[in-house]
C-alpha cells in the first residue's frame, strides 16, 4: 500500500559522477544540497555571490561570472559604517572598503575560471519576486537591510526570464559547450508574500523553468519543491519557523537526488568515503595510544588506496589530518 504521493524522478535522465565539477547557485537551499555534495567529495563551487533567490539575481551573477568583472570602489555602497555590494551577500561585506574588494574579486576570478570548466551548473529559484534599486533600476541580489522605500519591488514574467536564460545559455554554451544546466525549486516559503502569494510566485518559477527546459538542449529539473510539497506534506519536515526543510527534509531529498543521478560506482564512493569519515569522527579515549595510531594508521591507508583509485577526490585535508595527529 502507498501512503504517500511520489513525485515522479528523472531517473536515467543523466549522470552526475565525483570526477564532474558542479557549480551551484541560488536560494539557501542551493546551500543544502551544495553542502552534501561537498561532504560527499563532490566538486563544487557553491554560492560565489552568496545566497541569492530569484531568477534574474542569479543571471546577472552568472553574466559577471562570464565577464570576470572586476569590482571597484564605484560598484560598493556604505552603511551603518559597513561596506557592501548590492549583487553580494553580507559574508563579503567589511568595515574596511579594501578588504569588501579583495573579498569580493578573489571569488569572482576563481569562480569564473570554476565556471568555464564545469560539466554542471545547478541553479535553485526561491522566488520570483526581485527588488529594483530606484536610482538605476538594476535588479540587486541583497538589500542589506537598507530602508524598503530605496527599492521597487516586482513580480517577475515567465517570458522575460525564460528569454533571459536563452541569452545566457547560449552565451555560457560558447565558452563551456558540454555543460549542463540544473534546475530546481526551492520548497522553501516566503511568508512574507503569505501563502497565496508564495503560491503564485512559486507558478512563475516552474513555468518559466519548464519554458527554458523545453527550449534549450541538455537543461533539466529536479522536483526538490514536488518533493516536500507532495511527499512528506507534514509540518514535521519542517524546521521551528515553520518556511524551511527540516534536516530530516534535507536528508530526504538527497536521497532522492541520489536515486536520481548517481550510478552504482558513484554510491560505492559515497558509501566508502563515509566509512572514512565516520571513522575519522571518532573520539579517542587516549589519543596518545599505541591503539589509536594503529587505527589512525589504518584509516590513513584507506583514504591514500580511494585517493589512488579516483585520483579526482579532493581528500589532501585529510590526510594531512591524519598525518599530524600520528606524528604527535
Amino acid at each position: 500500500m502507498e501512503l504517500i504521493t511520489k513525485a515522479e524522478l528523472p531517473v536515467g535522465q543523466c549522470e552526475i559522477k565525483h570526477s564532474d565539477r558542479l557549480m551551484l547557485i541560488g536560494s539557501c537551499f542551493t546551500e543544502n544540497i551544495g553542502n552534501k555534495l561537498s561532504d560527499n567529495k563532490f566538486r563544487c563551487d557553491i554560492n560565489p555571490f552568496g545566497v541569492l533567490y530569484n531568477p534574474m539575481s542569479i543571471y546577472a551573477a552568472l553574466n559577471q561570472l562570464l565577464d570576470k568583472k572586476i569590482y571597484t570602489g564605484d560598484d560598493l555602497m556604505q552603511s551603518r559604517g559597513v561596506w557592501f555590494s548590492l549583487m553580494h551577500h553580507s559574508s563579503f561585506s567589511s568595515s574596511e572598503k579594501d578588504v569588501c574588494l579583495e573579498q569580493i574579486n578573489r571569488r569572482i576570478d576563481y569562480s569564473s575560471d570554476f565556471l568555464l570548466k564545469s560539466d554542471w551548473l545547478l541553479l535553485t529559484f526561491g522566488t520570483a519576486r526581485a527588488y529594483k534599486w530606484k536610482e538605476n533600476g538594476c535588479i540587486v541580489g541583497n538589500c542589506h537591510k537598507l530602508n524598503e522605500k530605496l527599492f521597487s519591488r516586482s513580480l517577475l514574467d515567465v517570458e522575460d526570464i525564460a528569454n533571459s536564460y536563452k541569452e545566457l545559455i547560449s552565451r555560457l554554451r560558447t565558452v563551456n559547450p558540454e555543460i549542463k544546466i540544473m534546475f530546481t525549486v526551492s520548497p522553501i516559503r516566503h511568508a512574507k508574500d503569505g501563502m497565496h502569494g508564495n503560491q503564485i510566485s512559486k507558478s512563475v518559477l516552474l513555468l518559466a523553468i519548464d519554458r527554458i527546459c523545453s527550449e534549450n538542449d541538455h537543461c533539466y529539473y529536479f522536483p526538490s519543491y514536488e518533493i516536500v510539497m507532495d511527499e512528506l506534506r507534514d509540518y514535521r519536515f519542517y524546521s521551528d519557523d515553520m518556511l524551511h526543510p527540516s534536516s530530516m527534509a534535507v536528508d530526504y531529498i538527497w536521497e532522492r537526488f541520489s536515486e536520481s543521478y548517481f550510478k552504482k560506482e558513484t554510491v560505492k564512493i559515497i558509501n566508502s568515503w563515509n566509512e572514512i569519515r565516520r571513522a575519522l569522527g571518532h573520539k579517542p579515549f587516549n589519543p596518545q595510544s599505541e591503539a589509536y595510531r594503529d587505527f589512525l594508521s589504518q584509516i590513513l591507508l584507506k583514504i591514500e588506496a580511494l585517493k589512488e583509485k579516483f585520483t579526482y577526490l579532493d581528500v589532501e585535508k585529510e590526510i594531512e589530518l591524519c598525518r599530524i595527529q600520528l606524528k604527535k
